[in-house]
């Protein structure tokens, strides 16, 4: 039987690189790498801090108290370490293979900087953070936090000994991963060994993308990903085949159902209307997202 694989829409990279806050490095694949908009919700931005070495350090390298409203962020650490804290008294630190999963919905102010003792010694940071929209019924969701450690992940093997899987949220052929979502999201990672082969389908209506965050790929037997390229699939029934070149080859998959709503987003607010965003500065400047004393 012949196998139909989804076509593929574009193969993009990601904005020049520049600096959020003294900590992040990072180039933003959208939306204004591609301006993307409405095209691949519900994932709103994507901001990549691919490996880079820092300098040691005693001061504290990060972003400070900014505040958030009507969405979620997903912040995946592959290397170095992340500490956050914010005024609703929460705090944690996420290292390689951890998740943070936060969501905003009615708001709050949090800063995130790399942990004391990795800015003492230095060394390499290797970061992604994702925004994910919330549909209307919960974007004044009370904030929570979902802290997805690595050691539970859902995991898969590639067969043939080709590689493996790390699955964040929905399912890879089966296997399940930890994250709560408001709305359908696949969010996994594929390790590749050289030659190893990944082969799965995801719901046609999802919107779909393959990142290759390490080494390259060649996707359906015929497009090749090299490293820092955003391959953006149409939506079509169809399987993804990825296979990876060499033994670090590393691949992220993003995909999620469309939350088919208006959208504004303004700096740190995503919401359905722009009457909303207005009502989100004002409780902001009124304290009612809390002080950014903490």
């Amino acid at each position: 039987m012949t196998k139909t694989y989804r076509t593929i829409e574009g193969t993009y990279q990601g904005a020049p690189f520049h600096m959020v806050g003294d900590g992040f490095r990072v180039s933003n694949y959208f939306p204004s790498g591609t301006n993307f908009g409405q095209r691949f919700s519900p994932f709103i931005l994507l901001d990549y801090n691919s490996p880079f070495d820092f300098p040691p350090s005693n001061e504290m390298r990060g972003v400070g108290a900014h505040p958030h409203r009507g969405f979620e962020t997903v912040s995946i650490a592959y290397e170095g370490y992340v500490e956050h804290h914010d005024n609703h008294g929460n705090h944690g630190i996420i290292g390689p293979g951890d998740v943070q999963w936060m969501t905003a919905g009615s708001g709050l102010l949090h800063k995130e900087y790399h942990e004391k003792e990795f800015a003492k010694r230095g060394g390499t940071f290797h970061f992604i953070q994702l925004w994910v929209n919330l549909p209307r019924a919960n974007k004044m969701h009370a904030p929570r936090y979902q802290e997805l450690l690595k050691k539970n992940m859902g995991t898969a093997e590639l067969p043939d000994n080709g590689g493996s899987v790390r699955v964040i949220a929905g399912d890879y052929n089966g296997t399940r991963g930890p994250a709560e979502t408001f709305s359908p999201v696949h969010l996994f990672d594929i390790s590749f060994k050289a030659q190893g082969k990944a082969q799965f389908e995801l719901p046609s209506s999802y919107n779909t993308a393959a990142l290759v965050l390490r080494g390259s790929a060649t996707i359906n037997e015929t497009t090749e990903a090299k490293e820092g390229s955003f391959v953006l699939f149409d939506n079509t029934e169809g399987e993804i085949l990825i296979e990876g070149h060499s033994d670090d080859t590393l691949v992220i998959i993003l995909s999620g159902e469309p939350i088919n709503e208006p959208m504004y987003q303004h700096g740190p607010f995503v919401m359905n209307s722009k009457e909303e965003i207005m009502e989100a500065f004002k409780d902001f400047q009124a304290g009612k997202m809390g002080n950014a004393n903490f």
